[in-house]
């Protein structure tokens, strides 16, 4: 893809390009992360489903936002990009955004048990300094959503869950509990929308950022790389749940035997198109929309 402005960032899965001193282009690409290593092998398509898919969770998030005097980056999407020089084989998998002073955190929201959190509750009952009802499971709801906040790691490194203290200390007690509350409105305010579309919102990450003193939404939101989707028919606690994620490639690289420190695989033809799948079966139950 060529893209006529300077690249000023790579991350694992997304292309940052400055457009101007106030915007930004977001470029999704194909590629795919586990266990904080890009794999060699792309997901055909992915880059243009998070793209729409965040695009419209961006609309349904607004008055949201607005409760909490908050606001999100994406300006446009889409074709209306060529217009602003985007081409056209770029644009449909492209966000324009205001530039935002990142937040250096990453604000996790769960409302079921599952993944690392299922491991640390498992050895202390808790999620780091969240205390849990005894008796849980893999899959199990949580009586209410809970704030799990992360570091937010470099490629190649890893996130690291943190207390809520290590929010305050890196943003301040007001910001912090601005986060902490907006983060659990908006994962409230997903997992109804998800949930009328027969999908359980197991949990999610968001990334915020600020511009003229107002908080702001970034990076994508609710797509199957920053959210577990578990398909609502089939959800029974206890063991792990069927998903339109990426834990379907998270699955298979843990049987294929590789060690989570050496180059990862090639996946497998199957497993591109399983997962290729999973994304398009996402996007399209939530959305109501057939993807193009």
């Amino acid at each position: 893809m060529t893209v006529p402005f300077e690249l000023v960032a790579r991350g694992k899965v997304r292309d940052v390009y400055a457009v101007d001193g106030d915007r930004l282009l977001l470029v999704a690409s194909d590629r795919i992360s586990a266990y904080d290593h890009v794999l060699p092998t792309p997901i055909p398509d992915k880059g243009r489903v998070l793209t729409a898919l965040s695009g419209w969770w961006f609309e349904q998030l607004a008055p949201v936002l607005a409760e909490h005097d908050a606001g999100h980056h994406l300006l446009a999407a889409g074709p209306a990009l060529v217009d602003e020089g985007v081409p056209a084989e770029v644009a449909g998998r492209s966000m324009l955004v205001r530039r935002l002073s990142m937040l250096p955190v990453e604000c996790v929201a769960r409302g079921y048990l599952s993944g690392s959190g299922t491991v640390e509750y498992q050895r202390t009952g808790a999620i780091v300094d969240v205390p849990l009802p005894a008796g849980l499971v893999e899959g199990s709801r949580l009586p209410e959503p809970v704030f799990t906040p992360s570091t937010k790691a470099a490629v190649g490194e890893h996130d690291e869950a943190i207390p809520f203290a290590g929010v305050v200390a890196a943003v301040g007690a007001e910001q912090a509990e601005a986060l902490r509350s907006l983060t659990l409105a908006l994962y409230r305010r997903g997992a109804e929308i998800a949930e009328s579309a027969g999908i359980v919102l197991a949990d999610t990450k968001f990334e915020f950022g600020t511009a003229e003193g107002r908080l702001l939404l970034g990076d994508e939101v609710l797509t199957p790389d920053s959210s577990r989707f578990w398909p609502a028919t089939t959800w029974s606690p206890g063991a792990a749940q069927p998903s339109y994620d990426k834990q379907f490639v998270r699955d298979w690289l843990t049987v294929s035997g590789w060690d989570r420190v050496s180059e990862p695989p090639e996946l497998p033809e199957d497993v591109v198109a399983a997962t290729r799948d999973r994304y398009i079966k996402a996007y399209e139950q939530l959305t109501g929309t057939p993807f193009s």
